[in-house]
């Protein structure tokens, strides 16, 4: 397992994707930057809209162009730029080195295959096997993920599955060719308590035996806590606050952050109305001078409004995008 000191696995640097609809451009991820080392959990959070799935999908080169296009940046995988790598080279990574867990399976998977074979699929695309041999590790991957009876579900197709058994498919299909990089995209979305659960011990089983880094986008911050060592807040396709999980929960130093971990339900609470985050996120096409949050900010002033923060370091490994920073617990 690689320390933070080592060389990063991925590195994206000022990275700028925009839509261009109806004739104007909308910048969906605004100079976002963060490094995840092997070995490694580093977790996204924020609201929906703010830019989570599209870094996600930005990395895979997954985005439709048009209308999306990369105005700016670079994202760098084990050394390799991958904004300039032929698409051929590209498909090579993707199911390959890079693995990825979509938001929705029910989608994200071929209704017309049947789930083992998308999985031998990849499998003899990537590694070579034939088919005998890929059947046979299609079977031994949906064991690994849990699936119960998958020397018979391996000929299942989707629709005939629950939805947790279909994102262990998704799973299965992700970690099948090995890969050193796992990006997981809302990967509990719609599945209940016990499930989640058992999704996310088995990511993290997988981790520990790989040794493979994981992105993991979420809105949740309990997921965060328990599954990762490093985390960005994103909002409105920035990043807004950056620091290791302990020191995020132990002193956050946004106003978003604060907000959203204000309304989290905590069980030695009084039972009365959840803390919520006044107002809306702004449009992408929003043309906002300063703080995009400052709308929605009790702490905003006219500095606020008027100049944009830049992302600064507070403490060794926590920046933050606020011109009030530090702010005091009790504020």
């Amino acid at each position: 397992m690689s320390a933070p000191g080592d060389a990063p696995l991925l590195e994206v640097r000022d990275l700028e994707v925009e839509f261009r609809i109806d004739g104007h451009a909308q910048r969906a991820v605004q100079g976002v930057s963060f490094t995840l080392h092997r070995g490694r959990t580093l977790g996204v959070v924020g609201e929906s809209g703010c830019g989570k799935s599209v870094t996600s999908l930005a990395i895979m080169r997954l985005l439709p162009q048009p209308p999306g296009r990369y105005a700016g940046g670079s994202i760098r995988f084990d050394g390799q730029e991958l904004l300039e790598l032929p698409e051929r080279e590209m498909r090579r990574l993707r199911g390959g080195r890079i693995g990825m867990i979509f938001q929705e399976p029910m989608t994200s998977l071929n209704p017309v295959y049947t789930c083992g074979d998308q999985i031998i699929e990849s499998l003899r695309q990537q590694s070579g096997l034939d088919a005998a041999a890929a059947r046979a590790r299609a079977v031994e991957l949906l064991d690994l993920v849990g699936l119960p009876s998958p020397a018979s579900r391996v000929d299942d197709y989707p629709h005939q599955l629950s939805g947790g058994q279909r994102q262990r498919v998704m799973i299965a299909l992700a970690l099948a060719n090995d890969p050193d990089l796992l990006i997981a995209d809302e990967p509990t979305t719609a599945l209940d308590v016990t499930i989640q659960a058992q999704i996310l011990d088995l990511m993290g089983d997988l981790r520990r035996r790989t040794g493979a880094a994981v992105l993991l986008v979420t809105h949740d911050l309990g997921v965060v806590a328990q599954t990762c060592e490093d985390v960005v807040v994103m909002y409105a396709g920035r990043i807004v606050e950056r620091a290791p999980v302990a020191a995020l929960f132990a002193d956050p130093q946004h106003p978003y952050t604060i907000g959203l971990m204000a309304a989290v339900p905590r069980i030695d609470a009084a039972v009365g109305r959840l803390e919520t985050i006044p107002g809306t996120v702004p449009p992408p096409w929003a043309r906002i001078a300063g703080c995009r949050f400052a709308s929605r900010c009790p702490l905003a002033t006219d500095q606020c409004r008027a100049e944009d923060p830049p992302l600064r370091d507070l403490s060794p490994g926590h920046g933050v995008a606020c011109w009030r920073a530090p702010i005091e617990a009790a504020a």
